[in-house]
């Protein structure tokens, strides 16, 4: 093999802030980036699929929703991962983009807050173990979906 590049990264393993699941979109990807590092984020393991969170909704095939929760749980053994972040964006062409909601961008933010949601939903009834977050970016800012928090699972108390 021929060295092309010289670089230095360190050698020590990490422990992952969070997983991230968005959309291969690169129109998107500084500015998420940006994102995640101001949010507390240095290390993170991005699980890039076309539509992002749309996977743990409405996948193209059942095998897609089951390689994405393989990564997220790979990422927990390997990283000691806890938190998910999902995110979709507009104009995404694996939603059919903005002609899809009329060019409405409002029917659009509404549609892919309720996706956040559902995907949530769907993400901690396969690893109820997880902190999951979600966003929605568009061409001027991201977009908080406020999942709610997993209720934690109380001890039972005998009488």
């Amino acid at each position: 093999m021929k060295k092309v590049f010289h670089f230095e990264a360190p050698r020590e393993h990490y422990t992952c802030d969070a997983a991230v699941v968005w959309c291969f979109d690169h129109r998107f990807d500084l500015s998420f980036r940006k994102f995640l590092k101001r949010a507390g984020g240095t290390h993170y393991d991005a699980i890039k699929i076309a539509g992002g969170a749309k996977v743990l909704v409405t996948p193209d095939r059942e095998s897609d929703r089951e390689f994405v929760l393989g990564q997220i749980r790979t990422s927990m053994r390997l990283h000691r991962t806890h938190r998910v972040i999902l995110m979709v964006h507009s104009d995404c062409g694996a939603y059919g983009g903005l002609d899809a909601f009329g060019r409405d961008t409002a029917a659009e933010a509404e549609h892919h807050g309720r996706e956040l949601q559902i995907a949530a939903a769907n993400l901690k009834a396969a690893i109820p173990q997880l902190e999951v977050q979600g966003y929605f970016v568009d061409f001027d800012g991201i977009w908080d979906a406020e999942i709610a928090p997993t209720p934690k699972l109380q001890a039972e108390t005998t009488p």
